[in-house]
């Protein structure tokens, strides 16, 4: 009886919990026989525009289309060669039709195909084409999310390719060795560079009192074991605040900060940010990573503080942590349908903004997000100084080779800082200087506006 119990138990629980991602799972062959009753449906952006339909050619042959080419690429994937992006996480629906009963009766009687339902995305064409843009050919990665809803507005990975040939390319896009099918957005794993200072604020926050009253002055370099920390350019700040220090992304300020920190308490405060954790999301990721432990030294104290050490994170996760900042310390679950139609467009199903998690007290929140504004007003993102909106930010610059120049450029952002309507998270690898993350934030904002 127990075990009939338990089998039962879990037949209920698999029904529940379990089957759609079963039923949606890409190795999931029987999905593709529905292709042989029902015409696979459109993709759509926000505003209606096709990101992805069926065209039929020469001997009635069904292929897909994509009508924005490598925009989309990672985003919205394709079908060919396995499924990937929305494509796949959305498979069942868009092989699902919910046209008129009398009209699918009639398609039975004339032996045509049904209708497939549309996805209607989060997504907007303008959002992504000018984050897109101003990327332009360096690799890297831009995320744009409304905090409030939790809608992904644009997701752009670069290198990128063009799935309406995936076929013809297949061969060479393996054999790419730049990793150009990975979606840098949610499975790129990087040193988050300075950005990693807001984390630290958080934590010396939680742990210091008198936070408000810090104050240091710098010589533009510290001492961290054997080895010397220098600011970014050599830069010498002179005597700062915990305002100054995170305006001028001091390094050194946030090396004696990290050296005092508590480190069970600074994991425990980078796990409730998501590190070492499940993040949420439809799309493949990776997680992200907090080495620092107890046996950690000085040095390793130090570099983890200012956002190097052996920290990684990929543009996704930081942008649900600037979106938690933004949003009065709630993370709103993100996401990119934002309803099911049929092809007439009529709703068969609608999602709604919902709560997540809370990552920090609303209190915390507003001081980081004060925090933040000096770093846009007058500090390392000063070019955002004379938006027509209200900015708030860190810049961040992650070493990642010994090579000089050899640098990832990196952003994120809050627009409209009283009442935020867009947080923007972007990466730039290999940076020369002249290919800032800050600048590509600032397309995306100019294009939302």
């Amino acid at each position: 009886m127990t075990l009939f119990l338990v089998m039962m138990g879990y037949i209920v629980y698999f029904h529940l919990m379990k089957s759609d991602d079963f039923i949606r799972s890409p190795y999931n062959q029987r999905q593709d026989s529905l292709a042989d009753r029902i015409e696979r449906g459109m993709i759509l952006d926000r505003n209606g525009r096709v990101l992805a339909e069926t065209v039929t050619g020469k001997g009635k042959k069904e292929y897909r289309k994509y009508p924005y080419g490598d925009m989309f690429a990672h985003v919205v994937g394709y079908t060919a060669k396995g499924k990937t992006g929305i494509e796949s996480i959305e498979n069942s629906a868009l092989l699902t039709s919910n046209a008129f009963f009398l009209e699918k009766f009639q398609n039975e009687l004339k032996n045509e195909k049904n209708a497939g339902d549309n996805v209607v995305t989060t997504l907007d064409v303008n959002i992504q084409a000018a984050a897109y843009d101003a990327l332009g050919s360096s690799k890297g990665a831009v995320v744009a999310i409304e905090p409030n809803t939790g809608k992904i507005i644009a997701m752009v990975s670069k290198p990128d390719f063009d799935p309406n040939t995936i076929s013809e390319d297949w061969e060479e896009l393996n054999e790419d060795d730049s990793g150009v099918l990975v979606n840098r957005a949610t499975q790129g794993q990087y040193a988050p560079g300075s950005t990693f200072k807001v984390v630290t604020t958080l934590e010396f926050m939680r742990q210091e009192s008198g936070y408000a009253s810090y104050s240091y002055k710098c010589d533009g370099k510290i001492k961290a074991g054997s080895n010397t920390i220098h600011c970014y350019g050599g830069k010498v700040h002179g005597k700062v605040d915990l305002t100054d220090s995170l305006a001028y992304s001091c390094n050194t300020s946030f090396c004696n900060i990290g050296s005092e920190l508590e480190i069970d308490s600074f994991r425990k405060t980078a796990k409730e940010l998501l590190f070492d954790s499940k993040l949420p999301s439809q799309l493949p990721y990776n997680q992200s990573k907090f080495a620092l432990d107890r046996h950690a030294g000085t040095a390793e104290r130090m570099m983890t503080a200012m956002g190097q050490g052996q920290t990684q994170v990929s543009p996704y996760h930081m942008a649900l942590i600037t979106s938690a900042i933004a949003n009065g310390g709630t993370l709103m679950k993100p996401y990119l349908v934002d309803s099911i139609t049929n092809h007439t467009g009529t709703i068969v199903s609608k999602n709604r903004p919902d709560k997540y998690k809370e990552l920090m007290t609303s209190k915390e929140a507003a001081k980081l997000k004060k925090y933040m504004e000096s770093v846009t007003d007058y500090g390392t993102a000063s070019v955002l100084s004379d938006a027509g909106y209200t900015t708030a930010g860190k810049t961040g610059t992650a070493e990642y080779s010994s090579d000089k120049g050899k640098d990832h450029s990196w952003f994120i952002g809050i627009a409209n800082v009283d009442n935020p309507d867009l947080v923007v998270s972007v990466v730039i690898e290999a940076s020369d200087g002249t290919a800032k993350a800050v600048n590509v934030a600032k397309e995306v904002f100019d294009a939302y506006y």
